[in-house]
C-alpha cells in the first residue's frame, strides 16, 4: 500500500545491534536508528507534531510562515511538513552548524539566516532572539520554539517510546540519548519508566553546556558554558522540555570523543551516523561500569552522517582541531633525515640513473624536466629491461620511461598515501609550501605505520 504523501513515512525506524563499538561493555547495545526517517534524523518526529498542534490551536494558519530556531535538523522536518501542508519557511541558525545542513534546507526551499554562535541566548544577534523577532515582524507567521514547546517531548511520547518498548518487547533497561531540546530524552523516558520504573535513562551533554551541572544541583552556571563544537547537543540555558525527574543522569563528552566515535561506528559497523551518536556511545562507553550482561541498552542514533561530510567525516577539519592524530605526508619528510631529492631528466642516460640508485641506495627515480613531473623509472623495472637487453645501459631514460608517480597534497595522511603504493607503482610524491618536490617510497610507509 502506497503513502500518500512523505509525512506518512515518519516512524517505525529499525533498531540494531551494535558489535564492534561497544565489545567492550557486558551488555546488549541496540541503536535506535533514526536517520530511516525521511528528512534522516529523528526530528522529524516533533517536527510534525508542532505543526499539527499549532493548527489545532490556531497558532499556524493557512498560508502561514514557520519561523523557528536550529541546528539543522528540526528545520528539515519542518520543511518537509510545510511543503505538504502550504507554508513558508524562515529559519535561523548557528555559525557552527555545518554548510551541508543549510544547503539542505535552501533546498527545500527555507529562507536560512546564519547567526553567531558565541553569543547569550538574550543577545540580539543569537539565532534565538533573531527567530524571536522575526516571529514578531512577519504577518501571519508562528514561532514554533521547539525548546519550550511541549509537543516536542509529546511526539517522542506517542511513538519513540512505544516503538522501542515493542522493539525489545519490554526488555529494555536503559535508554541513552544525547540530548539538546530535551524532548526526545523526556518524552522518551517518561513513556518508558510509566512501563518499568526500573529502566534508567541516560542524558549525553558536551562540555560547555550547562544542563549537566543543573541536573545535578538545579543551579543555572553560566560559568560552565562555553564555545563547544559538537552539534545538536548541549545548551546555554534550560529548555521547557526538560521533565529532569525523567532522568537518571547526565553523561559530559568532549568534541574530539564524540566525533571520533561517529567515525568509528560508521567505519565499524556501516551505519553512517551524525555528531550526536558519536558523542551518546562514548557517554555509554564511560559508564561501563553501571552495566551487567543482562542489561538492553537503548542508544538514540540522531541523523545521517551526510550533515556531517565537511567536518567530522573531513580528515583536514578533524586534523586542524586536534581531533585525528595521523601522520602525514608532512611528518614523514619532517621525521627523516634531510637529503635532496634525486632525480633524472628524459634525456639522461640510463647508466646514470643507474649510478644514481647505487649511490644513494634507492629504488625509485623521477623524471622530472622544467619542474614537471613527467615519469618514473624503478631497480626492478631497469632490471627486467636490461636483462632483456643489455646494451640498453647506454641509451636514453626516455626509452625506458614509466607513468609518474601520484602526486598527493603534503598533508595528505599516511593512510591515503599507503593506499597509493602498489607493486607497480612504489612511490608517491608532493610538493611542500616552497614548490620543492618531496618523494614517499613503501619503506618509509612501513616505517612510519611502525612507530605509529
Amino acid at each position: 500500500m502506497w503513502k500518500n504523501n512523505i509525512l506518512e513515512t515518519i516512524g517505525d525506524t529499525p533498531l540494531i545491534k551494535l558489535n564492534s563499538v561497544t565489545k567492550s561493555l557486558p551488555c546488549t547495545v541496540l541503536a535506535k536508528v533514526e536517520y530511516f526517517n525521511p528528512g534522516n534524523s529523528v526530528k522529524d518526529r516533533m517536527a510534525l507534531k508542532m505543526i499539527e498542534e499549532a493548527e489545532k490551536t490556531g497558532k499556524l494558519k493557512p498560508g502561514g510562515t514557520i519561523i523557528e530556531g536550529t541546528s539543522g535538523n528540526t528545520g528539515m522536518g519542518l520543511a518537509m511538513g510545510a511543503i505538504i501542508k502550504g507554508y513558508k519557511c524562515i529559519f535561523t541558525t548557528t555559525d557552527k552548524q555545518s554548510k551541508e545542513k543549510v544547503d539542505i534546507l535552501k533546498a527545500l526551499g527555507a529562507e536560512v539566516i546564519v547567526c553567531p554562535t558565541n553569543v547569550e541566548p538574550e543577545d540580539p544577534k543569537s539565532y534565538y532572539s533573531v527567530s524571536k523577532r522575526l516571529s514578531q515582524e512577519v504577518p501571519n507567521s508562528w514561532y514554533v520554539n521547539q525548546y519550550d514547546n511541549l509537543a516536542n517531548r509529546q511526539a517522542h511520547y506517542e511513538s519513540t517510546g512505544p516503538e522501542i518498548w515493542e522493539q525489545t518487547e519490554g526488555k529494555i533497561t536503559h535508554l541513552v540519548v544525547a540530548s539538546g531540546t530535551g524532548g526526545t530524552v523526556t518524552g522518551t523516558g517518561k513513556y518508558l519508566k510509566e512501563k518499568n520504573p526500573n529502566i534508567k535513562v541516560w542524558a549525553v551533554d558536551s562540555y560547555g553546556s550547562l544542563l549537566t551541572k543543573y541536573f545535578k544541583t538545579g543551579e543555572i552556571d553560566m560559568s560552565q558554558v562555553h564555545p563547544y563544537i559538537t552539534e545538536g547537543i548541549g545548551e546555554d540555558f534550560v529548555p521547557q522540555n526538560y521533565d529532569m525527574e525523567n532522568i537518571d543522569a547526565f553523561e559530559q563528552v568532549t568534541d574530539k570523543d564524540g566525533a571520533v566515535m561517529a567515525r568509528r561506528i560508521s567505519k565499524e559497523e556501516g551505519i553512517f551516523v551524525g555528531y550526536s551518536a558519536g558523542s551518546a556511545v562514548q557517554g555509554l562507553l564511560q559508564k561501563k561500569e553501571e552495566l551487567t550482561k543482562d542489561d538492553i541498552v537503548v542508544v538514540i542514533f540522531h541523523d545521517h552522517g551526510s550533515r556531517y561530510v565537511g567536518k567530522i567525516y573531513n580528515d583536514q577539519w578533524m586534523m586542524e582541531r586536534g581531533f585525528l592524530e595521523v601522520k602525514t605526508f608532512k611528518d614523514i619528510i619532517s621525521g627523516r633525515k634531510s637529503q635532496p631529492l634525486i632525480s633524472v631528466s628524459s634525456k639522461s642516460n640510463i647508466s646514470e640513473a643507474v649510478e644514481l640508485m647505487k649511490q644513494y641506495d634507492i629504488e625509485h627515480i623521477p623524471v622530472i624536466e622544467k619542474d614537471e613531473l613527467i615519469g618514473s623509472i624503478s631497480e626492478s623495472g631497469l632490471f627486467i629491461k636490461i636483462f632483456n637487453d643489455p646494451d640498453l645501459k647506454s641509451k636514453l631514460v626516455s626509452d625506458v620511461i614509466e607513468e609518474p608517480f601520484p602526486l598527493v597534497s603534503f598533508d595528505s595522511p599516511i593512510e591515503r598515501i599507503a593506499k597509493l603504493i602498489k607493486k607497480e607503482t612504489g612511490a608517491v610524491m608532493s610538493k611542500d609550501e616552497t614548490g620543492s618536490y618531496h618523494i614517499i617510497t613503501k619503506f618509509d610507509i612501513i616505517q612510519n605505520l611502525g612507530n605509529q
